[in-house]
């Protein structure tokens, strides 16, 4: 009888121990944390997505027809104003040039004749004045003769890089044929379009801007080290986007950069009296975001809210929620509608303070 009663005794201590750590588990798992939105001048980085352009960019193309005689450079290759890049074939051009030059010698002699006649009262100056208009016409002809063999060199017209040559020795060419194209990458123009509302907010706020520069973000994510300057906007609204095209430059001395690539451009836009809340507040069902709020009687809500800006670690609530919400900070995971549980309060401020508030 001694030995049952011992048992039991410990059994019972076996029982009450065991069961004392998920008690305080539970207990544990029903405490949150909970905060309030928070109202904040401040900014954030907005992204747009951008085509990215050579300052110069042109396409190189065959002023005369003819036979491609000539190849002097590479696609790829990096080339200076004046280099000769193409000849076509000169030989007819040159045959004219050497007739332009026989009939201007020739109509120079006969002016020449015809003032020696006019001196002896033989002809008249009308006469005279035929032979000098017959000069000058010989001369333009010679002159064309020339302009037309010079466009058998085709030369750059900058300090640039070749495009693809889509020609080989030897193509018969004819008059406007592309031959490449050449781009200036030196700096690079990145165009992208805004909104009437962030055309509007971008022009009012112009000096509480400060920073007017913008950054770039690669296609890999990457984002590129140099700044840029937003220069011009252009003077019209596309009517069926209801958008403003931007144009901004950017230095490109590493020749990072090439025409026709695409990118985003990070623009920094300023908010007044923003009310902000920390993104691990949130969650996202089918594309849409949502808070648990805390009511009175410490019951929680989901609640869908509209984002109109983002920043490392912060949301710009548009809609949904004010400032007088309690929403639930930790243990978003952890809750369904409609639960009721023990939290802990945060002051707004405070939780603020530990994240990153400004735009990167």
């Amino acid at each position: 009888m001694k030995r049952i009663v011992m048992f039991t005794g410990l059994s019972i201590l076996l029982y009450q121990t065991g069961c004392k750590p998920k008690k305080e588990e539970k207990e544990e798992a029903s405490k949150y944390t909970a905060t309030s939105p928070l109202r904040v001048d401040t900014s954030f980085t907005k992204e747009y997505v951008s085509q990215i352009k050579s300052v110069r960019n042109i396409e190189i193309r065959a002023q005369e027809k003819g036979y491609l005689q000539n190849i002097y450079v590479d696609e790829g290759q990096f080339v200076k104003a004046g280099q000769l890049l193409f000849r076509i074939m000169p030989k007819i051009y040159e045959a004219e040039l050497v007739k332009a030059q026989a009939e201007a010698e020739g109509a120079e002699i006969e002016l020449q004749n015809a003032k020696t006649l006019v001196d002896k009262n033989v002809i008249s100056k009308n006469e005279q004045a035929m032979a000098q208009a017959k000069l000058d016409q010989a001369k333009a002809e010679m002159a064309l003769a020339k302009l037309h063999l010079s466009f058998t060199e085709i030369r750059a017209p900058f300090d640039g890089t070749v495009d693809r040559i889509p020609l080989k020795l030897g193509s018969l060419i004819d008059e406007g044929a592309l031959l490449t194209s050449l781009s200036d990458n030196s700096q690079m123009f990145a165009y992208f379009n805004v909104s009437e509302p962030e055309y509007l907010d971008y022009e009012t706020n112009t000096k509480d801007r400060g920073n007017t520069k913008v950054g770039l973000l690669l296609a890999n994510n990457t984002p590129l080290k140099y700044k840029g300057d937003v220069e011009t906007i252009e003077s019209e609204f596309d009517h069926e986007t209801g958008n403003i095209a931007f144009r901004a430059r950017f230095p490109n001395p590493d020749k990072l950069l090439k025409h026709g690539e695409t990118g985003k451009v990070l623009m920094t836009v300023p908010l007044s009296n923003a009310l902000v809340i920390p993104q691990k507040t949130t969650y996202e069902i089918q594309d849409k975001i949502y808070v648990f709020v805390v009511d009175k009687n410490n019951v929680v809500k989901s609640r869908n809210i509209t984002i109109s800006g983002r920043m490392p670690d912060l949301y710009v609530v548009e809609s949904g929620i004010t400032e007088t919400d309690k929403i639930l900070l930790e243990g978003v995971q952890k809750v369904k509608d409609d639960d009721k549980i023990n939290y802990e309060y945060q002051v707004p401020q405070e939780v603020i303070s530990h994240l990153r508030l400004k735009a990167e």
